[in-house]
């Protein structure tokens, strides 16, 4: 499209059109679209606003990713503080039989929230006060400010005086718009106060590729989404599954909003979402009956809840009744105690996940917590097991982690007294327990330096095991290993689950026929992947399989140590797979101790290794590729025609093959701060120069590239003498033909 005028009105109905689709993703639950025919929207009004950059509104959605991380927070004074909420407490059970032992008389549970109804009639005057009873989201409180219909800004609660500017990442929340309705008859300054969370679906799936990625998980939902505001780079944010209600008003300004029931009203115009269910009630006796209807409704609830707020609804009335140091005396939160149950653990399985990792799972005798029975809890590794002393057989206490994911607790009688420890390797026979592949221990530090602990681990170790597969065809696919287009997650889980591929290897082979058949959907409402589709997966395929380097297939491979720079530095010591799996090299590096100096080994003193590849990274190549499931992969390459070889390969100081009149040949860099392109972008050009790229400082770096706020590895590079170089010296070495021509 060359007509600007015609650019600029079809971004415009493409941002509504978007927007549109948000509102009926995020607000109503009701797509009507598929993901990748949103995808397609999205990607066409990227398009347009390079082509056509003038024309590119600052509240596209597109905008929703934000750019380069900030240095660090500012802080904004909030117009109007934002006030805890004073809590209400249900009297434990066994407090009330001492009660009524003690009286004779057994008050209600709910005394806690009857006083603070009768403080409401006192503070007003009135025998009947009319309320909100609605879910207390366990989410993090912020303040969203629009100004004459425009996203302002966002700000966390902070000290409820001044909080955190997160405006960045706030714009990467789907479900809040940069702009408000212009027909919504929205006041003209309007702050909106809710709650950022994430859903329990999506935190149990995050936090479950972290456990099987050996990253820390996070206790709870809560946890999560504090964590992830706190993140400076809103790209990061954008990862993760973020959402928002709104729940309270704080400064308006040209316009009049009298209740919550007005209030509410608004949002549904606006297209915010707003916290439900709510119910109305203008007695004590309304109010109890809604808190239990609540407590009996929410364990369906997608985001955690551990209480019921309630609000009187008439604004007048609220300012009546005033506000103490710290609260308002208008609101409370009654909260529902956490639900523990007691049930035996009748065995321990096993099970496979997307990425290998082995976890054992509590299988256990049936009990109902939280509003579900419970089945199985997860007992997260070997290490978690041994120290609670958990066994089959035993009696233990579980919950629902933060009301969603059921876990042991503890031990609460142990059977017949055995403490035997209980062994991963021993108790699956040393193999997967769905393909029979090696599987393989790993340890890692957790806890702070003053108290460290170490957690053991197992994964399976097999290439093509079925359990693993949709996980390794996504990494094998994507854009830093084989840059195979057209294959997203949707279409790798179809592919396993249409039985089409066993291992990602098997990709070759499906003709472009079947390919284009391929239904996404489901059999009721099929949708097939298309002859464009397939043609694209066909051509990036065999582009992969003739072009495709060493180092890119290494890194497909997602063999376990081997991530992006330790592929690179494999594929410079080694010409294919096959030297790989043979090499005498690794088989030297492998026995390195801790302090031992590579220089010191006859074998490896002559070669220039990056500390990429150390023990740790020798001993998981080998041990992949001497295994008989590496083997297998090795020997379906061969049948396939498939043999990558290195682009890059200059083992010693002295080599030179591949790095012929390449301007950073031999040269080790390292990258900290702020640049003005991601920072694979600028590693790519450094390696097509002939270069490394190192992840931390040490003696053998030539040049540390430094953009705003270095930090420790600035640091570092001073204390040792490395030279500092900027973007502009980088490119100069680039051009100019020489990296040592002069000294930046």
């Amino acid at each position: 499209m060359t007509d600007p005028g015609a650019a600029q009105e079809e971004m415009e109905r493409l941002a509504r059109e978007i927007e549109r689709h948000n509102r009926l993703y995020y607000e109503n639950a009701a797509p009507e679209i598929s993901d990748a025919e949103y995808d397609q929207l999205y990607r066409r009004l990227e398009e347009l606003e390079t082509a056509f950059p003038l024309f590119a509104d600052p509240a596209s959605p597109t905008r929703r990713v934000g750019g380069a991380p900030s240095e660090g927070f500012q802080q904004i004074r909030h117009p109007i503080p934002m006030l805890s909420i004073d809590d209400l407490f249900e009297i434990p059970e066994e407090e009330l039989d001492k009660i009524e032992a003690k009286t004779g008389e057994r008050p209600p549970k709910e005394q806690e929230l009857i006083q603070f109804y009768r403080r409401l009639q006192k503070g007003l005057g009135a025998e009947r006060v009319p309320v909100t009873i609605e879910p207390k989201i366990d989410g993090v409180a912020v303040s969203i400010v629009y100004r004459e219909g425009r996203l302002d800004y966002a700000a966390t609660r902070g000290d409820g005086t001044t909080g955190d500017v997160i405006t960045d990442n706030i714009r990467t929340i789907r479900s809040i718009p940069f702009a408000l309705p212009g027909d919504a008859g929205a006041p003209a300054v309007l702050e909106i106060r809710g709650e950022v969370f994430m859903p329990n679906e999506a935190f149990a799936r995050m936090n479950e590729e972290r456990d099987e990625e050996g990253l820390p998980t996070f206790a709870n939902p809560r946890n999560s989404t504090a964590g992830t505001l706190k993140l400076l780079d809103p790209r990061e944010v954008a990862k993760r599954p973020l959402d928002f209600i709104a729940h309270g008003l704080g400064l308006v300004e040209g316009g009049e909003i009298g209740s919550i029931t007005e209030f509410h009203a608004l949002l549904d115009r606006i297209g915010i979402r707003k916290n439900t269910p709510v119910w109305e009630a203008d007695s004590v006796e309304a109010v109890i009956a809604a808190v239990r209807a609540l407590d009996e409704q929410r364990h369906g609830f997608d985001y955690g809840t551990d209480g019921a707020v309630i609000k009187v609804i008439d604004r007048d009335a609220q300012q009546q009744l005033g506000y103490t140091s710290r609260a308002p005396r208008w609101a409370a939160a009654y909260k529902y105690p956490p639900e523990q149950k007691e049930t035996t653990l009748l065995d321990i399985t096993v099970q496979v996940g997307r990425t290998g990792k082995l976890t054992p799972v509590a299988e256990l005798d049936p009990v109902l917590v939280s509003g579900t029975t419970v089945r199985r809890a997860t007992l997260h590794n070997e290490s978690f097991i041994n120290e609670k002393h958990i066994g089959i057989g035993d009696r233990v206490l579980i919950q629902k982690a933060g009301e969603i994911i059921p876990e042991v607790i503890r031990v609460v009688a142990k059977k017949g007294g055995d403490e035997a420890r209980f062994s991963m390797h021993d108790h699956l026979k040393g193999v997967c327990p769905v393909c029979s592949g090696p599987i393989e221990r790993r340890e890692t530090l957790s806890g702070s330096k003053s108290d460290q602990r170490t957690i053991v681990t197992h994964f399976c170790v097999n290439f093509e095991c079925p359990a693993q597969v949709a996980s390794r065809m996504r990494q094998f696919v994507s854009r830093k290993a084989l840059d195979i287009e057209g294959i997203g997650t949707i279409v790798a889980e179809k592919l396993v689950e249409r039985g089409l591929i066993h291992s990602p290897l098997d990709l070759f082979e499906i003709p472009e026929a079947t390919l284009g058949a391929l239904n996404l959907g489901t059999d009721e409402n099929p949708r097939m992947l298309g002859d464009k589709n397939a043609a694209k997966i066909v051509q990036t395929r065999e582009r992969a399989a003739r072009e495709m380097p060493l180092s890119r297939w290494l890194f497909a491979m997602g063999i376990s140590q081997v991530g992006e720079s330790a592929a690179r530095e494999l594929s410079r010591l080694h010409r294919n797979f096959r030297e790989i799996a043979e090499s005498e090299l690794l088989a030297e590096l492998r026995t390195l101790k801790t302090g031992e100096r590579k220089e010191d080994h006859p074998l490896l003193a002559p070669y220039e290794i990056a500390s990429e590849v150390g023990p740790a990274v020798a001993n998981s190549a080998l041990d992949f590729f001497q295994s008989r499931a590496g083997q297998a992969v090795l020997h379906r390459l061969e049948e396939l025609g498939i043999d990558p070889r290195s682009d890059n390969y200059a083992p010693k100081p002295s080599d030179t093959v591949g790095t012929v009149g390449k301007t950073l040949a031999g040269k080790t860099l390292v990258i900290t701060g702020s640049l003005s392109a991601p920072r694979d972008e600028i590693a790519a050009k450094i390696f097509a120069a002939g270069g490394k790229v190192s992840g931390s400082v040490s003696k053998n770096t030539h040049y540390l590239l430094a953009g705003e706020g270095g930090g420790s590895k600035f640091d570092k590079a001073v204390s040792l003498g490395v030279p500092v170089i900027s973007e502009d010296d980088l490119n100069a070495m680039l051009t100019s033909g020489s990296a040592a021509a002069e000294e930046p």
